[in-house]
C-alpha cells in the first residue's frame, strides 16, 4: 500500500505541489555505502549498502520534495518484525542529517522510554562513526578524521559533535527535557514501550515549528493491543497508507504478515518475509525456525512469537485468557436487534472519576450469548486521567466509545437514564451489580422515573427492576440466585473457548480485557483484581456479570467419569 502511495503520488502529487526527486533520494542513498561500515553481523567491516526495504524508506523521505524546496515527509513510521535493522537505519540517518545535509548547527536527538532504549539506535550510530570508513586506509573512521567528535568512552557515549557545522546528534531519554529545541530529526525506537504519547507529541510541536527540513521518526515492532501508545499510532499510520487518511507531510513502512495468513504462520515459511523483510539477508532464515520451533512447544510464547516476529497484533503480555479467543468473539452487536429477547444487565460504578460500566447480555439463537457494553466518565480532568491510565480516553470519547459527563464526578443519571431506555425497549430480566454505591445508583433511578425493588431471597418481591447483588471476591455463594465472581468467570470463559459470545468490539473494553489480572484463592477459586490490574478494567467485570446472570440456569456441561475420576486399574 505504501508503493501504491508512492506511485499514485507521482501521477497526481504535482496537483498538492509534490515532486519526486531520484537525485535526493540518491544522494542520501548513496552517503550510507561511501562512509559506513557494517557494525556486526555477517557483515561486519562491509560498506553498509541499504536493504532493499532500507532503500524504499530512504528514497521516499528523502526525494519527495515540496515546491519549495523543502523535503515533503516530516514525520515517519517504521514497524517491522524483530532484528530487521531499524536501529541502524535510524542511527545512519541521524549522522548523515547532523553533518551532511547542508543543515547549520543541526540538533538531532535519539528518545526512547528510558535512557537505556535512546541508546540503542544511538550506540549504533556511535558505531558507525568509529567503525571503517570503506576503501580508506586501515583504522581510518569519521571519529581519527576529525569529522565527529564523540563524548564519552565506549558504550558510554551519549554525544555525537560535527565541529564544521556545528552540529549534534545526543541521546536523551522521552521525558528528559531540552531548552528551546530547535531539532532537524528525533528519532525514537521500540515505540511499542512508551507508557505516554507525551514525549513523543513534545517533540513532534518541536519538529512542526522548524522553519527548514526537520524530521521525526518512529520505529518499532508491532505492539501488543494493551500498548495502547504503539497500537494507537500504528493504526494512525495504517489509515494513511490504506488513503483513508490524507496527511502529506507523514511516511509509513508498515511489514506484517496478511490476514490470511496467521492461522499456519508457524507453518508457511513463504508469508514469513511479509513482516520480515530482511529475512535471509541479515537475519537468518535458520534463527526464525529455531524461534518458531520453540514457540510451538510452549503455548505461552506463541502470542508473543506471533506479535513481535510477524507483525500479528493480538498479543498482549500476560492476557487473562487466550487471546485469540478473545479476538476471535469480538463483532459487532446491534442492540436495536436484540429487541424482545431476555436481556441481562450489569453496573460496575466508579467512585469519583473514574470508568462506570454497563454491560447487557442476550440470549441469541444457536445457544449464543451477545454482549454490549456502555462506558461513562468525566470530562473535567479527562486529559490528566489519560496519562495517569496509559489510556486514550480524549480519543475514545471523540469516537463514541466513551462517553464524559460534565463535572468532576460521574453524574450516576446518565447510567440511569440509558438503563430506563433499556427497559424501554428490551426484555430486561434484572440488573446484577457491585453493591458498592448502589444506594446513590438506586436513588438516581428513582430521580429519572425508574421503579426498582432489591432481590432478598426467594420469597423476594417488588415492582419494576429487580436489581440483584453479585459478590466480587473469590468465596463462592450457595445461596439461591446469589451471584458470585467464581462461577461468572468460569461461564464467561468457557463461552468465550467455545466460541458461544459475541462481544461488542470496542477498543475500551478490549484495554480492560488486556489489564485484566485474575487472583485464586487456595481453592482455585477466582476473581478479578483492580488492585493488581495494569489499568482500568470495569468492562471486563460487568462483561463477566452480565453473562453469569444470562447463564445461571444453564446445566454445566457434563464431564466424562474418565476426566473427572481417572482410569481404574485392577
Amino acid at each position: 500500500m505504501a508503493a501504491e502511495r508512492h506511485l499514485r503520488d507521482m501521477r497526481d502529487g504535482a496537483a498538492r505541489g509534490l515532486h519526486w526527486s531520484p537525485e535526493a533520494a540518491a544522494h542520501t542513498l548513496n552517503f550510507f555505502p561511501a562512509v559506513f561500515s557494517v557494525a556486526d553481523g555477517p557483515r561486519a567491516g562491509e560498506p553498509f549498502h541499504p536493504l532493499e526495504w532500507h532503500t524504499f524508506v530512504v528514497g521516499s523521505l528523502f526525494g519527495w520534495l515540496r515546491e519549495d524546496g523543502r523535503r515533503r515527509f516530516r514525520k515517519g513510521w517504521l514497524e517491522t518484525g524483530k532484528g530487521q535493522a531499524k536501529s541502524p537505519l535510524m542511527g545512519a540517518i541521524g549522522v548523515y542529517l547532523m553533518g551532511w545535509d547542508g543543515i547549520p548547527h543541526a540538533q538531532c536527538y535519539a528518545i526512547g522510554q528510558d535512557k537505556a532504549t535512546a541508546n540503542v539506535l544511538f550506540r549504533d550510530a556511535v558505531s558507525m562513526c568509529r567503525g571503517q570508513v570503506p576503501d580508506e586506509d586501515d583504522g581510518t573512521t569519521l571519529e581519527s578524521l576529525g569529522e565527529v567528535v564523540i563524548r564519552g568512552e565506549l558504550d558510554n557515549a551519549w554525544k555525537i559533535e560535527h565541529p564544521e557545522s556545528g552540529s549534534f546528534f545526543r541521546t536523551l531519554a522521552g521525558g528528559e527535557s531540552q531548552s528551546g529545541p530547535r531539532p532537524a530529526y528525533v528519532a525514537a525506537d521500540e515505540i511499542h514501550e512508551f507508557k505516554s504519547d507525551g514525549p513523543i507529541e513534545t517533540w513532534q510541536r518541536a519538529i512542526d515549528k522548524v522553519a527548514g527540513n526537520s524530521l521525526m521518526l518512529l520505529g518499532t515492532n508491532t505492539p501488543a493491543t494493551s500498548q495502547i501508545v504503539g497500537t494507537s499510532y500504528s493504526e494512525m499510520y495504517q489509515q494513511i497508507v490504506r488513503g483513508e487518511a490524507r496527511d502529506d507531510s507523514a511516511f509509513a513502512f508498515i511489514a506484517r504478515v496478511d490476514k490470511a495468513d496467521r492461522e499456519a504462520v508457524f507453518e508457511n515459511e513463504a508469508c514469513w518475509a511479509k513482516a520480515l523483510p530482511a529475512l535471509g539477508e541479515t537475519f537468518p532464515v535458520d534463527n526464525l525456525r529455531t524461534v518458531v520451533a520453540g514457540a510451538s512447544l510452549r503455548p505461552s510464547t506463541k502470542s508473543s512469537v506471533k506479535r513481535l516476529y510477524f507483525g500479528i497484533d493480538i498479543g498482549a503480555a500476560d492476557f487473562w485468557i487466550a487471546e485469540e479467543s478473545w479476538a476471535a468473539v469480538q463483532g459487532a452487536v446491534d442492540e436495536r436487534a436484540m429487541r424482545g429477547r431476555k436481556c441481562f444487565l450489569s453496573l460496575d460504578l466508579s467512585a469519583k472519576n473514574d470508568l462506570t460500566a454497563l454491560s447487557a447480555a442476550w440470549d441469541v439463537p444457536a445457544d449464543l450469548v451477545a454482549v454490549k457494553t456502555w462506558y461513562w466518565t468525566t470530562k473535567e480532568g479527562l486529559e490528566d486521567r489519560a496519562e495517569r491510565d496509559r489510556a486514550p480516553y480524549p480519543d475514545w470519547v471523540e469516537d463514541g466509545h466513551l462517553t464524559a459527563t460534565p463535572g468532576a464526578t460521574i453524574d450516576y443519571t446518565f447510567v440511569a437514564q440509558r438503563v430506563a431506555e433499556l427497559l424501554a425497549d428490551h426484555e430486561v430480566e434484572e440488573l446484577v451489580v457491585d453493591p458498592a454505591f448502589l444506594t446513590s445508583f438506586t436513588d438516581a433511578l428513582t430521580e429519572v422515573g425508574v421503579d426498582w425493588w432489591l432481590y432478598d431471597g426467594p420469597t423476594s418481591t417488588g415492582r419494576g427492576l429487580k436489581i440483584v447483588k453479585h459478590a466480587q471476591g473469590t468465596r463462592i455463594m450457595f445461596e439461591d440466585r446469589q451471584l458470585c465472581m467464581p462461577h461468572s468467570i468460569t461461564r464467561t470463559e468457557d463461552r468465550i473457548l467455545d466460541g458461544k459470545i459475541i462481544i461488542d468490539a470496542s477498543p475500551v473494553s478490549y484495554s480492560c480485557a488486556a489489564n485484566t489480572v485474575i487472583i485464586a484463592d487456595g481453592q482455585g477459586n477466582r476473581a478479578f483484581d483492580k488492585k493488581k490490574s495494569r489499568g482500568r478494567i470495569d468492562g471486563m467485570v460487568t462483561i463477566a456479570m452480565a453473562v453469569g446472570a444470562a447463564t445461571a440456569t444453564a446445566k454445566p456441561k457434563k464431564k466424562s467419569v474418565y476426566a473427572t475420576r481417572g482410569v481404574l486399574r485392577l
